[in-house]
């Protein structure tokens, strides 16, 4: 049998919600798009399932009626803030608004997320969906680009990666590899029975000496089960030896705290790992005929390990790139340095403040401290439930000595 010939404008490899996110937005304009993907959805991935407040604002700037759709999905939980654990056991809860008025993030199986953006991008006109299909090579020829998986064969004017953090376009064509000072090694496991959630369905961050500046979550999911994880760096994991199976255990089994959360608590699978291409370093996100979105950019929070947010922004940010690209009839790499640009603009600050963050996670006193503060000095405690939901007073906030005199020398109020 002969090899299976397709040509499409666009090509994208990975159907997860930056590629999906990249589909659905160049199919509002018009182009023919293949959007291809290894696995059959509905399909699992490995994440802590948080959704923060801007994946919604990124679905509702993507128009149509995807953001009312998310909306209906009983699939997943309001969450309206964090609850943050010190080593010592304290815990200060931050309250999530936007714009003024008390606000909410979600959790969500990305089983069923990542299935309902696909499913949506696949209902598109001009976006045909090719499932099951391992890519194994990526060429960029002078007139365009050759994607091959299998017994088929895709070419198109550019094509975008889209494949997580072991992305076969970002390891061919931009010579990406595992930088260990800007990765994270993670573990989830889904629990059925863990007690002991707030009212508001906070997710949680538990920070222990043990496995610091990582830490240790627990996130809320419908009908009584929880998204439990520990996340790590991964030069720390190598300077501290650390087994994380080892230690995800032993913290359940040992810590007081954990201990009565999980006394009647059942895990529903195995522990599964997975790797977090962290921002916080500038990589080429593009190049001749070709740009980089999602996991495969690194674009995923250094401190919190949330990636979801900016995959989708990344995925609607080249469609409009591509738009473009096509207008000009430009797919060079000097033309692609624009969406580089446009995503380190949007980005860069966000991952400079989370590396900030990083570093204080490595000091637990501090952190106990902060703490502390938080819960007793009123004024600490506005601004930085202030910082979780506006980015722009997070990146000042630390350059304000009055926050710093407050912190160190306010009195309990």
């Amino acid at each position: 049998m002969g090899v299976e010939q397709h040509t499409y404008d666009v090509t994208i490899i990975g159907a997860g919600p930056a590629g999906t996110a990249c589909a659905i937005g160049l199919a509002n304009g018009g182009l023919q798009v293949a959007l291809i993907d290894k696995s059959v959805f509905p399909r699992d991935k490995t994440c802590g399932d948080a959704l923060n407040i801007d994946v919604a604002n990124q679905l509702a700037l993507m128009g149509g009626t995807l953001a009312q759709e998310f909306a209906a999905l009983n699939s997943k939980v309001a969450s309206y803030g964090i609850k943050v654990f010190g080593t010592k056991g304290d815990s200060f809860a931050i309250p999530l608004y936007h714009k003024g008025q008390k606000s909410c993030g979600y959790v969500m199986p990305r089983l069923d997320f990542d299935n309902f953006l696909f499913q949506y991008a696949k209902r598109q006109a001009n976006v045909d969906c090719f499932e099951g299909c391992t890519v194994q090579q990526v060429i960029v020829e002078e007139a365009g680009v050759l994607v091959q998986a299998g017994g088929q064969q895709w070419r198109s004017k550019i094509v975008v990666g889209a494949d997580g953090a072991h992305s076969i376009v970002a390891k061919t064509l931009a010579g990406q590899t595992v930088d260990k000072k800007h990765y994270s090694g993670g573990l989830r496991q889904y629990y059925q029975g863990v007690t002991g959630f707030h009212a508001d369905n906070l997710i949680e961050l538990h920070f222990f000496k043990s496995i610091a500046p990582g830490y240790f979550w627990i996130f809320p999911l419908p009908d009584g089960r929880a998204n439990v994880g520990i996340g790590v760096q991964s030069r720390w994991v190598s300077r501290k030896k650390l087994n994380l199976r080892q230690q995800l255990k032993q913290l359940i089994d040992s810590e007081p705290l954990l201990q009565e959360r999980f006394r009647h608590a059942q895990p529903l699978e195995t522990v599964k790992g997975f790797g977090l291409p962290l921002g916080g370093k500038k990589r080429p996100l593009s190049g001749n005929r070709f740009l980089l979105v999602g996991d495969a950019a690194s674009l995923i929070d250094p401190f919190s390990g949330e990636g979801i947010g900016n995959a989708i922004r990344s995925g609607r940010i080249a469609a409009m790139h591509i738009e473009k690209a096509v207008a000009a009839n430009d797919f060079s790499a000097a033309y692609n340095k624009a969406y580089d640009a446009t995503i380190y603009q949007k980005m860069w600050k966000e991952f400079k403040i989370s590396q900030v963050l990083l570093r204080m996670a490595k000091m637990p006193q501090l952190c106990n401290f902060i703490i502390k503060k938080a819960n007793s000095v009123g004024y600490v405690r506005q601004q930085l439930t202030k910082a979780l939901a506006d980015m722009d007073h997070r990146g000042s906030l630390f350059l304000k000595p009055g926050f710093y005199w407050r912190l160190f020398f306010g009195r309990k109020e």
